[in-house]
């Protein structure tokens, strides 16, 4: 009799898993697929064929291994950005500044990689990524350093200073740093030593495997460390924060300056394992993407993982939709906003689902820090 309540517990706690397992992902997961009901509607308006689209989608970002490792690297950069903005959220803090963090991040490993020599290959890429992530821990302190003591919101300040590196890095790229080969007239720097390339393993990105250890990692920071509960109680509560001796102000500079690591890495890694150098345009919009990421995967480390595989997908498979179904490429850029609208106007997913019960990890433009 007592086994069968035992039992009879275990069962229920699994179901209780279950359950809060479901309440967190049917926000997202409705979200993604009402965004690709109403994309259809639009291919169909537009004369397309959105069966075909679609399929042309899924062949151009999972078809083969080749193209499942293009989806991969397309993801590297956008889970490293939707870290960045996702550890921010923890805290309390809204750091759109990851496009700018990313930028300095990636220009800073490419100057590493082609002015530094006589390096072995595995030193020389690690000491590359490290510089990016210094680059990006040093431009996001900045913000960082004004919320805590000046109280700057941090949204005006990582905006305008996005403007200042966008700018910034341009004229390295076509100044101090730019590639003076012979016929060359682009803004860019030159290729980086082939000792600080991150290599593939097969077609599969190394820097994907570096991206997921750094989302274990990152979990393991938020969950299971005294930093990772100073970090999610001053998101929750500041003042409640201060007043059981955690200090606020130098845990809001840090959120930050790890924010910013996390962006630069993944700046780092576009320079050394795709593009190999840096050129402005290259890396447009992969940090302002992090925050569809980070809203897609609820803010969570490791649901950031799969979410940045689908806008992955999705842009290394929007060439293929293009000509294989004759579909403009940007029909992907507005699926992708429609999923962040309805991730983040969780309120129409709610009642199209008809879900009675809260999400375990709500954020909203209302309460950036809310779990």
């Amino acid at each position: 009799m007592e086994d069968q309540q035992i039992s009879q517990e275990d069962n229920q706690s699994m179901m209780d898993k279950l359950s809060a397992l479901w309440r967190v992902i049917a926000i997202p997961l409705a979200a993604v697929l009402l965004a690709l009901v109403i994309g259809a509607i639009l291919l169909a308006v537009s004369g397309a064929n959105p069966f075909r689209a679609y399929a042309a989608l899924v062949e151009g970002s999972f078809g083969s291994m080749k193209a499942f490792g293009r989806t991969l690297a397309k993801a590297t950069p956008l889970i490293f950005s939707g870290l960045a903005v996702a550890f921010a959220f923890k805290a309390g803090l809204f750091n759109i500044g990851a496009q700018g963090q990313l930028l300095f991040g990636a220009l800073a490993s490419a100057a590493a990689g082609f002015m530094i020599t006589g390096l072995p290959p595995f030193l020389h890429a690690t000491l590359a990524l490290l510089i990016g992530a210094t680059a990006g821990a040093l431009f996001a302190a900045i913000p960082g350093a004004l919320k805590a003591y000046t109280g700057a919101h941090e949204v005006i300040t990582t905006i305008m200073l996005n403007y200042v590196a966008i700018n910034m890095t341009d004229y390295f790229a076509d100044g101090p740093f730019k590639d003076r080969t012979e016929g060359n007239i682009v803004a860019r720097t030159p290729e980086i030593l082939d000792s600080a390339r991150i290599p593939s393993i097969g077609e599969i990105p190394v820097g994907f495997l570096l991206a997921v250890l750094a989302a274990i990692i990152v979990w393991w920071l938020l969950w299971r460390t005294t930093l990772g509960f100073e970090i999610r109680t001053v998101g929750l509560s500041p003042h409640a924060a201060k007043y059981a001796g955690m200090k606020v102000a130098a845990t809001v500079i840090l959120t930050m300056v790890i924010s910013g690591v996390l962006a630069g890495i993944g700046g780092a890694i576009e320079t050394q394992g795709i593009v190999y150098r840096y050129q402005p345009g290259f890396n447009a919009g992969l940090g302002f993407d992090g925050i569809t990421i980070a809203l897609l995967g609820k803010t969570h480390p490791i649901g950031i993982i799969p979410a940045a595989i689908l806008i992955g997908a999705m842009k290394a498979g929007a060439s293929t939709m293009q000509f294989n179904a004759g579909v403009a490429k940007e029909i992907t850029d507005v699926i992708q906003a429609l999923m962040l609208f309805f991730v983040t106007a969780d309120i129409i997913i709610r009642k199209l689902i008809r879900s009675k019960a809260e999400s375990g990890e709500t954020v909203t433009l209302s309460g950036w820090g809310q779990q």
